[in-house]
């Protein structure tokens, strides 16, 4: 039997000293969540990082990251490798990923040897764009998909970079699909990642009236019908679930 083809995407948020790598801004924290096949596996990359400068005090206002509580956390070259090892290879997924992305390339090129971008290691799918496209002339921030969506965002009193990323990963589910919240376990993560095959999910808090329902087609109708019968006829007319369709 083939290996099932493994989708990783990697939903990504940071928090910054400010709003412009012109002005040499730079990362104080990067939170990112991982996915598999549309299911959150419970594997996740977080960390404060010290940006060897001061925090904007309207930066500090949105996320609520001081000066004292970033004195002893480590550098970005000191967390680089552990990060860019998490995203490689992955599909990411971030809400206004220019600003993001455009954060994480400033960061790399301050760092020793061969300059680096996230654009070589991942591909980038934008999930403001994509809300733009879908909900042309509404409000797409965050707070409002959430709104839109039903995802809850009760625990958001300030911008988080791990949280953040938590709640988009939820957003971009209900926007493409309507699965929200399909979680692995760590031991299911690891066969998932190794054998291909599909875990049990716990959906049991999932909002089923947000649920997206797709109906089967006439061909498939057709192929269900014929398979129970086969089934029928090998089973002697036994063959129950022909039996509660008629």
């Amino acid at each position: 039997m083939a290996e099932l083809t493994q989708k990783r995407q990697v939903i990504l948020d940071t928090e910054t000293t400010g709003i412009s790598t012109a002005d040499d801004h730079r990362i104080i924290e990067i939170g990112c969540v991982e996915m598999i096949n549309r299911r959150l596996t419970g594997q996740t990359f977080h960390q404060y990082i010290n940006p060897q400068r001061d925090i904007d005090a309207g930066a500090i206002e949105v996320h609520g990251i001081t000066n004292d509580f970033l004195a002893d956390k480590p550098l970005f070259d000191e967390v680089s490798e552990e990060f860019l090892q998490f995203i490689d290879g992955a599909e990411l997924i971030i809400h206004n990923a220019p600003f993001d992305v455009g954060f994480i390339n400033h960061e790399l090129a301050k760092l020793a040897g061969e300059a680096r971008r996230v654009e070589s290691l991942s591909t980038v799918l934008d999930t403001l764009k994509m809300a733009r496209d879908k909900h042309p002339g509404q409000k797409n921030n965050l707070d409002a998909l959430c709104k839109r969506y039903g995802v809850d965002n009760a625990n958001r009193e300030l911008h988080g970079a791990l949280l953040d990323a938590e709640i988009l990963a939820d957003v971009y589910l209900a926007m493409t699909g309507g699965q929200v919240s399909l979680t692995l376990t760590a031991e299911e993560s690891q066969t998932a990642k190794h054998d291909g095959t599909d875990a049990e999910v716990d959906v049991g808090n999932i909002d089923r009236q947000n649920l997206t329902v797709l109906k089967a087609s006439e061909e498939e109708v057709a192929a269900h019908e014929a398979m129970l019968e086969k089934v029928n006829k090998a089973s002697d007319g036994q063959c129950v679930w022909l039996s509660e369709t008629s």
